[in-house]
C-alpha cells in the first residue's frame, strides 16, 4: 500500500523514531526509503558568516549517512538521500512530489526541542501541504515496531473522513488490525451560545448514529468489521483520552473536518491530537 516512503530528518531523536517505524514497516511489507533533509539559508547570515552554509550542508550529508548505515544494519534495507538547500517543510513537500511518494513520515519535536514551535513550523507545514498521508511519531523510539494491531479512527461523515476510514480499512485487511471509529458530538452550546434540550440531545445523537451507521457501511464494502464509538465533549480531548482507554497503537485523522477547511483544523482539533497524543498518527489526504 505504501511503496515509497519519505522521511524528513534531522539529528533529533524524534526524527531516528519515525525513521525506524517506517523502516519496520517496508521491511514487513516492502517498498523503498528515501531520507530527506532540508538545509535553510539565509542570505544575510551567509553573506557575512559564508562558510557557515558548506558546514550547515555537510552537517545533513553527515546525518543522512549516519541513518543510512543504521537503517541498512539494522533492517538490512538500502536507501536513498537527499539532502537540500531551502526551507525544510518546502524540501520535503517539494522532493515527495517529484519522487511520488505515498507516504512522509516525521516526528513532532526537531532540533530545537520545542513542540509548539515546532509544530507551528515544519511538521503543520508538511502536513497542511504534503501531497500524500503523513504519518508523525512523538516518542523517541522505544517500541516502534512499525505494526498497528488496534487503530482509533476519528469520523465525522466528511468525505475527508470517508478516506481516512478507507486507508484504515486497506490496513486492516493487510495486517488484520482492530479499527475503532470515534465521533465526537460537539458541545454546540460552547460554540454558539444556545442551551440544549433534551430535543436537541435526541437530534444530535440521531446524527451521531446515522454517522456511524455510514462508517459501518463503507467498512463492509471493504469486508472489514469495526468497532464505533459515540462521545460528546472537545474533539480533541475525546480523541486522546479514547485512545489512552483502549490503548491504541496508531490514530488515523483527516487533515480535513466538517469545517472543510485544512488550516483551521490544523489550529485546533488535528494540531491539539498531535501535540497530545502518546502513539503515532497516521494523517490522510
Amino acid at each position: 500500500m505504501y511503496k515509497t516512503i519519505l522521511a524528513g530528518i534531522d539529528d533529533s531523536e524524534f526524527s531516528r523514531a519515525s525513521v525506524i517505524e517506517v523502516a519496520n514497516w517496508i521491511k514487513r511489507h516492502g517498498g523503498k526509503l528515501i531520507l530527506v533533509h532540508g538545509v535553510f539559508v539565509d542570505e544575510e547570515e551567509f553573506g557575512y558568516v559564508p562558510k557557515q552554509y558548506e558546514k550547515r550542508l555537510e552537517l545533513g550529508r553527515k546525518i543522512c549517512s549516519k541513518t543510512e548505515d543504521m537503517v541498512l544494519s539494522e533492517f538490512g534495507i538500502e536507501v536513498k538521500a537527499m539532502v537540500r538547500e531551502g526551507e525544510p517543510p518546502e524540501v520535503i513537500t517539494n522532493i515527495a512530489h517529484e519522487q511520488n511518494a505515498d507516504m512522509i513520515a516525521m516526528g513532532t519535536h526537531g532540533r530545537r526541542g520545542l513542540k509548539r514551535i515546532f509544530m507551528g513550523s515544519v511538521t503543520s507545514s508538511v502536513i497542511v501541504n504534503s501531497p500524500c498521508d503523513v504519518l508523525v511519531v512523538k516518542k523517541p523510539c522505544i517500541k516502534c515496531t512499525g505494526i498497528y494491531p488496534s487503530i482509533l479512527l476519528t469520523f465525522d461523515g466528511s468525505e475527508f473522513s470517508k478516506n481516512a476510514l478507507n486507508r484504515a480499512c486497506q490496513l486492516s485487511k493487510t495486517d488484520g488490525n482492530e479499527i475503532t471509529v470515534l465521533y465526537v458530538i460537539p458541545r454546540y452550546e460552547e460554540m454558539i451560545d444556545f442551551f440544549k434540550t433534551e430535543s436537541i440531545k435526541k437530534s444530535l445523537l440521531k446524527e451521531a448514529q446515522k454517522i456511524m451507521d455510514t462508517a459501518k457501511e463503507i467498512a463492509s464494502g471493504h469486508g472489514v468489521s469495526i468497532k464505533t464509538k459515540i462521545d460528546e465533549g472537545h474533539v480533541s480531548d475525546e480523541i486522546v483520552e479514547t485512545s489512552i482507554k483502549l490503548k491504541s497503537d496508531l490514530i488515523i485523522m483527516s487533515t480535513h473536518g466538517w469545517r472543510g477547511f485544512n488550516k483551521a483544523i490544523m489550529g485546533s482539533t488535528t494540531e491539539r491530537v498531535l501535540i497530545d497524543a502518546p502513539w503515532p498518527i497516521l494523517v490522510v489526504r
